[in-house]
């Protein structure tokens, strides 16, 4: 005599909510990290293109001109003659310093930027470029 088994065999199936969970939990760590690497003490300006090799990451100021020749220092708007009293005031001589140039704004305005910045003893300086 042959004994039925009580129940049916369950067939094997692929769940797939906890690989959803996971992959949004990737996602939201990748978004937070490529957050993380980006400059957010500067307005946003349309900077020119350009190659150079990448920075180090090291605490830097961000002085910023917009097409308006408007002037910010971290996110801060600063005349060009009050800028070299602003930096000396607020930053470390050593510190370096980018200048974020809209590549609509007048040149002369950043290279203003530039000598008041060496006029005050801020030496270590670099443009920022949009690497194409």
């Amino acid at each position: 005599m042959k004994l039925k088994r009580p129940r049916e065999p369950k067939k094997a199936r692929i769940v797939i909510i906890p690989l959803i969970d996971v992959m949004f939990f990737l996602l939201v760590s990748f978004m937070m990290a490529s957050l993380s690497m980006q400059n957010l003490n500067s307005i946003h300006v349309n900077l020119p293109k350009g190659s150079a090799s990448s920075f180090p990451n090291t605490k830097f100021i961000t002085i910023s001109i917009d097409k308006n020749s408007n002037i910010y220092v971290d996110k801060t708007p600063v005349s060009l003659n009050d800028l070299g009293n602003y930096l000396l005031s607020h930053f470390n001589k050593n510190e370096i310093i980018i200048i974020a140039s809209d590549k609509k704004a007048p040149s002369g305005v950043m290279v203003k930027a530039m000598l008041v910045c060496q006029n005050v003893g801020f030496y270590k300086m670099a443009i920022a470029t949009k690497v194409h």
